[in-house]
């Protein structure tokens, strides 16, 4: 696609996503989040978390209508509401993801508290998880995936929901974490060496923008040598989408080792 104005796109983002008298969020953050959404309409995340700032979901929704004004999106999106939380979604690309953990052995690490060790786990042991992915999937398929019409928006009851597992799938995480609703948020990470994915790509289309993160995401070191063939089929995977199209370029996969007192998901 042709090159944009940066300040149009803070711009567009400062007005619509303002909060009281607040303006937008900050410039870089605007530049940052107008390519992550265009990685998602183009295929290389599924969707991603608007935690920018307190903006409502109707905002977020005039704010994506306004980037497919300015060309910037190939595919249609849609504003999915899960709780509090608002996702950007691309609805063909969730529902093929969902189909493809729903059809396969995709595995989960199970992190609840009450274990002295994460553990791996499979779909089938995790509750009413795959009943929420299949009312996901069912909603995301009735949509019109008409690309010449306005974004769209709705909300999905999540209550009683595992939405830590709900959004490491959504997002496009290969091996997501798990923890029993039953134990509150905490978790068994404490002081677990995690070995961080960072995946970061740089725009074709706006000069000037520091390079955009698409993943970040970890798994228990303990746990890397039997997901080591997991994850490396993800990067191949992601490293394949990102040829295949000319708006992101540059894709980096880093690694590191981490150690920290407590982790909040």
């Amino acid at each position: 696609m042709s090159a944009l104005n940066p300040q149009a796109l803070v711009s567009i983002a400062q007005k619509t996503l303002s909060v009281g008298k607040k303006r937008g969020p900050p410039r870089t953050v605007c530049l940052h989040l107008a390519g992550e959404v265009r990685a998602v309409a183009g295929g290389l995340k599924p969707a991603v978390l608007y935690d920018c700032n307190a903006a409502e979901a109707d905002q977020v929704q005039r704010y994506v209508g306004e980037l497919q004004t300015l060309g910037l999106l190939p595919q249609t999106l849609h504003i999915l509401e899960l709780g509090e939380n608002i996702l950007i979604v691309n609805p063909r690309q969730v529902c093929q993801h969902i189909q493809h953990v729903l059809l396969s052995p995709m595995t989960f690490v199970d992190i609840s508290s009450f274990r002295s060790h994460p553990a791996l786990c499979l779909l089938d042991e995790l509750g009413d998880l795959k009943d929420h992915l299949v009312e996901i999937l069912i909603h995301l398929q009735s949509l019109d995936g008409n690309p010449h019409l306005p974004i769209s928006r709705s909300e999905l009851s999540s209550d009683g929901w595992n939405l830590c597992t709900v959004f490491g799938i959504l997002l496009g995480y290969p091996v997501p974490y798990f923890f029993h609703p039953a134990q509150g948020d905490s978790n068994c990470l404490a002081l677990i060496p995690l070995h961080v994915f960072t995946a970061k790509t740089s725009c074709c289309w706006l000069t000037g923008l520091p390079r955009i993160q698409l993943y970040s995401f970890s798994v228990p070191e303990s746990l890397y040598p039997a997901l080591k063939d997991i994850l490396d089929m993800w990067g191949e995977d992601l490293r394949a989408r990102c040829g295949a199209q000319s708006d992101f370029t540059d894709l980096t996969i880093s690694t590191d080792v981490v150690t920290l007192p407590s982790v909040v998901l």
